[in-house]
């Protein structure tokens, strides 16, 4: 069965419409673009034809092409993969030109049929850039659409001519935010911003496509860029305007990007270097860019991780085989920060809320928590105050544990102490149903302990929530030694319902996100101690693709919570407790009342506004700075390795189950580099016998917490990779 259908009405309009019957919206696949092809040039060959509308059977346009044959791509295309990848994105090229040009002729522009482009919805990536080939687009007035070329978040660009069009209609400076940040938007900010030509009510979609279709004559046709004279929006690069303008770009991208992320940088090139010549020779030169990109090991990793992978675990890849678990009502212990958001999330998704506190005050502060951020969205035309009833009629605040009765759902998200924790687990159990899933939100505390406290250990499971829970996107399931399937199941059926990336894994110590993340920050912190210089070590962490560096991170989550944790951590390691060091600073910076952005006074000076300064002189005073410092890979790598290696103990040791859940937790969770598609990924990039390597060099210069992990050492002799033998499982699912 076809993508695409045609029907040739008696008005002499042809309606090409785009229909994948297996998906919710339509995605694009080779056979797509042969379907699409055939039908253009069958109607631009019929007399009887005298223009054509491309539009979707669907609510939506379409949401982009199919990433899994974009990431397979490279594998099929043959012993020169770069040469074979060139001509796939060439023939792309083709079809959309023959949509352009729609026959007219080359030398006089006229003899075309007028194409246009309807689209009901939702249209992103090559959604976009087939209508951006058509002569006129228009929208169909639907405020939750979203219109964009959303490629730059997922490691690649437009690579099928949506770069050179755009830029080339719009001008450099004005497709910057479009292009470069993946901006999306309403058909009527669209409009407004020039992407779509037209916004018209959804019932007249169709039919003002085809009037205008039928009344555009050649001069209506003719795109900017192929009428004689055309000059770029805003100047081209050798215009003192356009020049200007793309030494701007240049500095922003590689600002934002710290020069990690291809595909930003090939992109802004590809716009440069294509403003310099015809337009047909700028597609060879996007298409050229595009390749460089696609065999670049980054854009591959991300698709795998940021697509992929994610979208498998939030359909259920490791979802236990049990019948639906979608919760109904939840009760929620605990209305603080983290019970709040909690509150606010499973409120936004449907599900009746129960946020329970010990006084009616603390209650009724956690839900004015979403109280307050409903009305942020008022404030943008977001939500209606309809919305915002609607919303918050499911939150019933309360003291009264009785009201838990009829909940299927617990998450306990009070104090972190075990003794408190389980006080609750007891109150709650001896209310609810015997069926009831009881969830601890916790980031450090053993599930498998807080467990001892249930009559029901099989039914208790761990929810780790990461702050903010409205922003973030990752949840940490955690297993416990008796958890069985039901309590995993409900816990990610849950997470589907709030719109959450779920990752599972076992009991252990921090899990596996803290577990990763607290040697990147305690190796921060010991370089201090050494010597490095701060700014160093911070501006390599940037560089190497992490959101913060190690010290801004501990100022943005507290000195005093760390300190916590390593008294925590020392109390239950003993002589084994590793990171003397580094409490020396951290309980010094403590002591001299500089807890991080909280108390405007951290590892960074703050001014009376809160506002993040320069890393605080202080610190160089009490740990000198080394005459001799390390070379910028070297701390990088440090900072890396620190990480990763945690991530292989993690699988090893069979807290991680999947290297899927470890690369998208990465990501999600704390930052983990995003253009090297997560910790695993990052190792498969640099090969395991370089990574068995470096890690023995490590280890020799600083300590046996760069010990290389048994696996890798084997992994290494082998010549393995992680993808080539835990990916099957991925491969199998």
């Amino acid at each position: 069965m076809t993508d695409f259908t045609m029907e040739k009405g008696a008005d002499g309009v042809a309606v090409i419409t785009w229909d994948v019957q297996s998906k919710s919206m339509n995605v694009m696949n080779q056979q797509g673009f042969e379907d699409l092809d055939a039908h253009v040039q069958d109607a631009l060959a019929d007399e009887a034809v005298k223009g054509i509308v491309i539009t979707s059977a669907k609510d939506s346009f379409a949401g982009g092409m199919d990433l899994n044959i974009i990431a397979k791509m490279k594998e099929s295309a043959g012993d020169d993969p770069a040469k074979g990848l060139f001509e796939g994105v060439m023939e792309m090229h083709g079809v959309l030109r023959r949509i352009e040009r729609a026959g007219m002729d080359p030398k006089t522009n006229k003899g075309g049929k007028p194409i246009a482009a309807a689209l009901p919805g939702t249209a992103l990536g090559i959604g976009l850039e087939i209508p951006l080939a058509c002569h006129r687009i228009f929208a169909a007035d639907n405020p939750k659409a979203k219109i964009g070329l959303p490629e730059i978040m997922v490691g690649i660009f437009p690579g099928a001519g949506g770069t050179m069009r755009l830029s080339r209609k719009l001008g450099a400076m004005q497709a910057s935010p479009l292009l470069l940040e993946g901006k999306l938007n309403d058909p009527k900010k669209a409009k407004m911003a020039g992407v779509v030509d037209e916004v018209v009510p959804a019932d007249e979609l169709l039919d003002r496509a085809k009037e205008w279709v039928l009344n555009a004559g050649d001069a209506d046709i003719v795109k900017p860029w192929d009428a004689k004279g055309y000059k770029m929006p805003g100047g081209a690069p050798y215009h003192p305007a356009g020049f200007m303008t793309f030494v701007g770009a240049s500095a922003m991208v590689n600002g934002k990007t710290m020069g990690v992320y291809p595909a930003a940088k090939a992109l802004l090139s590809a716009v440069y270097e294509g403003a310099l010549v015809p337009f047909d020779t700028a597609l060879k030169i996007e298409a050229r860019w595009f390749t460089n990109v696609l065999m670049n090991p980054s854009s591959s990793a991300m698709i795998r991780s940021l697509f992929i992978n994610k979208e498998a675990l939030e359909k259920g890849a490791n979802r236990p085989a049990v019948d639906d678990q979608k919760v109904k009502q939840v009760g929620i212990i605990g209305a603080g920060m983290m019970g709040a958001g909690i509150a606010l999330v499973s409120a936004l998704a449907g599900i009746k809320v129960v946020l329970i506190d010990s006084t009616q005050e603390a209650a009724d502060k956690g839900k004015a928590y979403t109280e307050a951020h409903l009305d942020k969205g008022i404030a943008r035309k977001k939500v209606t105050e309809e919305k915002k009833e609607a919303v918050l009629g499911l939150i019933n605040a309360t003291t009264d544990y009785d009201a838990l009765k009829g909940c299927d759902l617990i998450v306990e998200a009070v104090f972190e102490d075990m003794g408190v924790k389980a006080e609750v687990t007891k109150k709650v159990e001896a209310v609810v149903g015997e069926d009831c899933i009881f969830a601890t939100n916790t980031s450090t505390l053993p599930i498998s302990e807080l467990a001892k406290a249930s009559a029901r250990p099989e039914q208790f499971i761990g929810i780790h929530f990461f702050s903010p829970v409205d922003k973030m996107l990752l949840v940490e399931i955690i297993k416990g030694q008796k958890t069985e399937d039901r309590a995993v199941a409900k816990a990610l059926d849950f997470v589907r319902q709030i719109r959450k990336t779920p990752i599972v894994v076992n009991d252990a110590r921090f899990f596996y996100a803290n577990r990763c993340i607290i040697p990147y920050i305690n190796e921060g912190i010991r370089m201090v101690k050494e010597g490095v210089e701060p700014a160093l070590i911070e501006n390599a962490a940037k560089l190497v693709g992490m959101p913060l560096g190690p010290l801004q991170l501990v100022d943005e989550t507290s000195v005093d919570l760390g300190v916590k944790i390593a008294k925590a951590t020392r109390a239950a390691m003993g002589d084994a407790y590793p990171d003397g060091e580094v409490d020396e600073v951290l309980f010094w910076m403590a002591d001299e009342g500089r807890l991080g952005r909280k108390a405007n006074a951290g590892f960074y000076s703050y001014d009376e506004k809160g506002k993040r300064g320069l890393l605080w002189e202080g610190l160089e005073a009490k740990y000198p700075v080394a005459d001799e410092q390390p070379s910028l890979v070297e701390v990088q790598h440090r900072l890396l390795f620190a990480q990763v290696l945690e991530g292989v103990r993690a699988l090893e040791d069979g807290v991680l189950e999947d290297i899927r859940e470890g690369d998208v937790g990465a990501i999600l969770g704390w930052g983990f580099a995003p253009w090297s598609g997560g910790p695993f990924s990052w190792l498969d990039i640099i090969g395991t016998p370089y990574a068995a390597e470096r890690c023995d060099q490590l280890t020799e210069a600083y300590g046996d917490r760069f010990k290389t992990p048994d696996l890798l050492r084997e992994m290494a002799a082998k010549g393995q990779s992680f993808y080539g033998r835990f990916g099957k499982k991925a491969q199998a699912a």
